[in-house]
């Protein structure tokens, strides 16, 4: 018991001493005193994490890092001091590394740094459960006052600072509805730039100076250029034929439900061209809590579960970040008994994007919290040992 109260201590310490380091980090971008050391710190890299000059890297180990750690080794010391549990020691040997790398780094003038800071291309998205060079390739080049994480994205998660739409370019479909025009209105106010796409344009009643495009089922194909210029496509639109079950709400239930929203995938998909795009575009789709859960109309589960299978199937890609929405019933007029307003889920869907979570579940049944996440998961690993990728984006 002792051991395994010393191995849960000696874990919990160097998590600890992480979400210290992000803590600084984020103060760091927010108390001016602090905000000008660090800065030399982000004065060393280049858009392509290559140091700017060996003088620039040194500097940003004397002023940021070897203060940073410093900082970390004295708050873990004290810890260990305080409470006497012999475990904590393990995060002050933990604090201790960084000091002697920074150290190590501007006496000597060794040029290797830390895996979040290796130059060359980026090779994937940002990644969901640790922090890769991608996801920290964002703080420095896409918003310094976001991403602040290290090794675990915990801090941004409570912060919401795990996604910036300030600035992004956001496509919606489904914009006429009455969700798509919440989360257009939303992403407006989180500081995007957003394009409304709907196939009804007259019934958009959005703030005038957000761009509406008209689209039809069927033509997404013209659609690509401007799929090339968004950062973020978020497909929203789907139908709902209710209790039908005739030839033409079938074809119609999957044309616009999974045919229409896997074409806008394998479009956006094949913009992610060059590196930067793989730390900048996502995707997000509604697959509905239909996924999982009845929606008393067959054919609206039926479509819904394929395209989310199909989401998680192209997911094993890895060609960019894909969110799935899964929501429970909103009153729009797809569905007149919503229990949730349209304007709620927006503002859920935003908050859980920008504290990076991949499947974003807001439903009023407790069930789909649980049923969701395990259902996902075996799939996934079902998906992943029986498929294979034939060609790259």
């Amino acid at each position: 018991m002792n051991w395994l109260a010393f191995g849960a201590t000696a874990c919990g310490s160097v998590v600890l001493t992480e979400i210290l380091r992000d803590s600084y980090h984020a103060l760091c971008h927010h108390i001016p005193a602090l905000e000008r050391w660090h800065n030399y710190h982000h004065a060393a890299y280049r858009r392509d994490l290559s140091m700017v000059s060996l003088a620039a890297f040194r500097r940003s180990q004397l002023y940021h890092d070897m203060t940073e750690s410093i900082i970390l080794l004295v708050a873990l010391l004290s810890i260990a001091l305080l409470t006497g549990a012999l475990g904590v020691w393990v995060g002050v040997v933990y604090a201790g590394l960084f000091v002697a790398g920074a150290t190590r780094r501007y006496v000597w003038a060794v040029t290797d740094t830390d895996y979040n800071h290796q130059p060359g291309p980026l090779q994937e998205p940002p990644a969901a459960w640790w922090v890769n060079r991608t996801y920290h390739w964002r703080h420095h080049f896409d918003n310094v006052h976001a991403y602040y994480s290290g090794v675990f994205p915990l801090v941004d998660k409570v912060l919401g600072t795990g996604l910036s739409l300030r600035g992004k370019k956001v496509g919606v479909t489904g914009a006429g509805g009455a969700l798509g025009q919440a989360l257009c209105a939303e992403l407006q106010r989180a500081g995007a730039q957003v394009t409304a796409l709907t196939t009804h344009p007259e019934h958009f009643t959005a703030p005038s100076q957000m761009r509406v495009v008209s689209w039809h089922i069927g033509q997404e194909a013209e659609l690509l250029p401007l799929l090339a210029t968004l950062d973020i496509l978020v497909i929203n639109h789907g139908v709902n034929v209710y209790g039908r079950r005739d030839f033409a709400a079938i074809d119609t239930a999957l044309l616009v439900n999974t045919l229409s929203v896997l074409k806008l995938m394998e479009l956006f998909m094949h913009t992610v061209t060059g590196p930067e795009a793989k730390a900048t575009k996502e995707l997000w789709i509604n697959t509905s809590e239909a996924e999982v859960s009845p929606a008393f109309s067959p054919l609206y589960e039926l479509s819904k579960r394929l395209i989310g299978h199909l989401v998680t199937l192209k997911r094993l890609d890895n060609v960019c970040v894909m969110r799935k929405l899964i929501l429970g019933p909103f009153k729009s007029k797809l569905n007149p008994y919503g229990v949730m307003s349209p304007q709620w889920v927006a503002k859920g869907i935003v908050a859980l994007a920008k504290r990076d979570f991949r499947n974003i579940i807001i439903t009023v049944n407790p069930l789909t919290y649980i049923l969701f996440p395990l259902k996902e998961l075996a799939v996934s690993l079902y998906y992943r040992c029986f498929s294979r990728g034939e060609r790259p984006y």
